[in-house]
């Protein structure tokens, strides 16, 4: 059995998530489909993403917008990114801090690897790790 995995996230303003995302880590928007490509869509709703796609750090997810009830950001859950160099690990930690809050520096740690954790400024908790060194 084989899969593939796509983070999907839902939001409050996915269009703006995606181009925070899209900023901080590299990457692109690839398709956005809004409720007003829907036949008979309502003109509140025109606006909201239906669905998007985008790629981001080399990842692909998707997002669309919150659309009645609610969600709460969770905590039971992270996105780890894995970089092959320090400095975009940096980057990419640095960028999606802007605005959130570190809840672990990104520093050295002792299985030969940089790690660190953030929870960016929409509620969504980053893991940003290197490669381990051998050693």
């Amino acid at each position: 059995m084989k899969a593939k995995l796509t983070p999907y996230i839902f939001s409050e303003d996915a269009q703006a998530q995606a181009d925070f995302y899209v900023k901080a880590l590299g990457g692109e928007i690839v398709s956005v489909m809004t409720h007003g490509q829907l036949p008979d869509a309502s003109e509140a709703l025109k606006d909201k993403v239906l669905h998007l796609s985008m790629v981001a750090a080399g990842v692909s997810f998707y997002m669309c917008d919150i659309m009645g009830g609610s969600y709460a950001q969770g905590n039971a859950m992270n996105l780890s990114l894995e970089f092959a160099s320090e400095d975009d690990a940096r980057k990419a930690f640095a960028n999606l801090a802007e605005g959130g809050n570190v809840t672990h520096p990104l520093q050295p740690e002792f299985w030969g690897a940089l790690f660190g954790q953030v929870e960016d400024k929409f509620g969504v908790h980053w893991m940003i790790t290197t490669e381990a060194k051998a050693g």
